[in-house]
């Protein structure tokens, strides 16, 4: 018992430690969320391109692609890539593209629809994104890149390209944020994804979000993304990430690009969703994964022995020390997550009543997030193979990717 009592107050330490430290982390974003959201996103907005890849005709589809053709933005392009014309949401996309064409010289927005192929060199969604690169107008000066299963507000493409009116930045990048349902697993990707979020800060980030990237395009041929670091990739967000880091650029989070997100599905779905996001990261970015791994080791392997030490008859003293420093851990835990409450609340207003009514999964799920966690870096470290838009890809390395299988329309 004395052995596993000194072991715990050393896990203990680290982990209270730690703890703590995230919580200051979540205030200090919630600060910086509030600052910037404050602040107009300024003049700057030079001709852009924004592409986005669509596989299916998910609900809402048309909604969210009408909103990107509804920036408060002078003039820019919208490029919409399907793999293939039996894809469901090419028909969706083709109208709204007609109808765009058919407001004429009233229309900001300037839209155009491409039939990208299927890839055998990278996942579908790298090449696609590839293939809406063809079709970006010469001279465009800024690249963006989005998802279609998200729905922004109309200063979305001012507020994402704002930041690069800085040359001390490369890549500006939102993030999503997931808005829990009525199901349990809804509310528990929230809580999952949002942990995540949260780490997204005011310093320099280790990696851009797919879903709301933009870059100045001298750089993004500069850096040559297309050539070196999309050429074999199912990440795009890393891949990039990766060019700019590599170069010693930087990549600035803007607060005002947190995107709404909505997802419900089985267990075994929201399962399988986890473990492709840490198999990636395992891949492309593994020193992260390095990081992750050792904070839910020390997360689970103290909480294992202090309840070793808890349903011992012999523990005496040591019963109260370990259940209040578990309890602390706990508390810590959950004040994070209600910080994360807090942050949706300002930054979704619009969103109050399922905040009011689900919300509180961002800190009720404190106790078992953790443990996903640790399943989920356990598996990528084993695992080398993903499902993904009904494509299986094999990732051979950082820069090689292989084709398994593919789900036929």
């Amino acid at each position: 018992m004395g052995v596993t009592f000194i072991i715990f107050i050393i896990l203990g330490i680290l982990l209270l430690a730690q703890s703590a430290k995230s919580v200051r982390d979540g205030f200090r974003y919630l600060g910086y969320v509030r600052r910037c959201r404050v602040q107009g996103p300024g003049d700057y907005a030079p001709s852009a391109a924004v592409i986005i890849p669509v596989t299916g005709a998910d609900a809402g589809l048309d909604a969210n692609i009408a909103a990107f053709m509804a920036q408060d933005y002078p003039q820019y392009q919208l490029v919409l890539v399907v793999d293939e014309e039996n894809d469901p949401a090419h028909g969706t996309l083709n109208e709204l593209v007609k109808k765009a064409a058919a407001r004429g010289a009233g229309c900001s927005c300037h839209a155009s629809l491409v039939v990208a192929g299927s890839s055998r060199a990278q996942g579908q969604k790298v090449h696609n994104l590839l293939r809406g690169l063809e079709a970006v107008t010469p001279g465009t000066e800024i690249l963006v890149f989005a998802d279609a299963d998200a729905r922004p507000d109309p200063l979305w493409l001012r507020s994402l390209v704002a930041p690069l009116s800085s040359r001390e930045v490369t890549v500006s990048t939102g993030f999503r944020w997931y808005l829990p349902g009525r199901s349990s697993v809804s509310q528990l990707r929230a809580a999952w994804d949002t942990s995540i979020a949260t780490f997204m800060g005011e310093d320099d980030c280790s990696f851009p979000w797919g879903g709301s990237m933009a870059i100045r395009a001298e750089d993004f041929e500069c850096l040559q993304v297309r050539e070196r670091y999309w050429a074999s990739t199912v990440s795009d967000d890393y891949g990039l990430g990766r060019a700019v880091h590599d170069r010693g650029g930087n990549i600035r989070f803007e607060p005002r690009c947190l995107v709404a997100s909505r997802e419900d599905s089985s267990f075994a779905e929201f399962m399988r969703w986890t473990n492709r996001q840490i198999i990636i990261t395992r891949v492309y970015a593994p020193r992260l994964w390095v990081q992750g791994l050792a904070a839910h080791v020390l997360y689970s392997l103290a909480f294992i022995c202090g309840l070793v030490v808890i349903v011992c008859p012999a523990a005496g003293w040591e019963r109260f020390v370990v259940g209040a420093a578990l309890a602390a851990v706990l508390a810590l835990g959950m004040w994070k997550g209600s910080i994360r409450s807090v942050v949706a609340r300002e930054v979704f207003p619009e969103e109050r009543e399922v905040l009011v009514s689900y919300g509180k999964c961002y800190w009720q799920f404190t106790l078992l997030v953790p443990w996903v966690m640790l399943y989920n870096f356990i598996v990528a470290a084993f695992a080398r193979t993903i499902e993904w838009s009904g494509v299986r890809y094999r990732l051979r390395s950082d820069h090689e990717v292989e084709v398994v299988a593919r789900e036929l329309h």
